[in-house]
């Protein structure tokens, strides 16, 4: 077993190197991201012209009723209101998502899909989901995925307590949040 590192604190102000263990988990990490990021986005551009991200922007607004403020789609996203402003400007420029003013607070704007963006995609989303599933999903058992979904709300609540996965009745049992 690797020793438990010390704290710069405890050690005068020097790094707090990386374990073998811990080194292990973070490259992997690392790695996953990095590979998968592009090959999900490769398939995308592949199947439409449309970005992972975009994707994302597009998959939030589909599982609403209406309109949401620009704000929690960025929180959705993942992503800084400054990129996801970019980005709808893209998205309303092919007619796939529509921004306007809230009726209940006129600072606050509003984004929500177009029947062509609903169009777009429900066209996207087999080839994406088939994707997700041949990259990702397939090489994990259920228990992986317990274990994955375990790590991923323990990390989420460590950088942010309040994420709106928390919030999201539909994910609630399966990104339990950690005290």
């Amino acid at each position: 077993m690797d020793p438990v590192p010390e704290s710069a604190e405890a050690t005068g102000g020097e790094a707090r190197w990386l374990s073998i263990r811990e080194r292990r988990a973070w490259l992997s990490l690392v790695a996953t991201y990095m590979q998968l990021m592009p090959t999900l986005e490769s398939d995308l551009q592949r199947d439409g012209p449309v970005s992972f991200f975009e994707y994302q922007v597009l998959a939030m607004l589909s599982e609403e009723d209406g309109p949401l403020p620009m704000s929690e789609l960025a929180a959705r996203t993942n992503s800084s209101l400054s990129r996801l402003s970019h980005v709808a400007r893209k998205l309303e420029s092919r007619g796939w998502i529509r921004r306007s003013p809230s009726r209940e607070d006129a600072r606050v704007t509003m984004a929500g899909m177009t029947p062509e963006g609903m169009s777009e995609l429900q066209r996207l989303a087999p080839h994406h989901v088939e994707s997700v599933r041949r990259w990702f999903l397939d090489s994990l058992d259920d228990r992986d995925l317990a274990d994955l979904a375990r790590i991923g709300a323990k990390i989420i609540t460590h950088l942010d307590p309040d994420h709106w996965i928390f919030r999201d009745p539909a994910l609630a049992g399966e990104c339990p949040q950690q005290s």
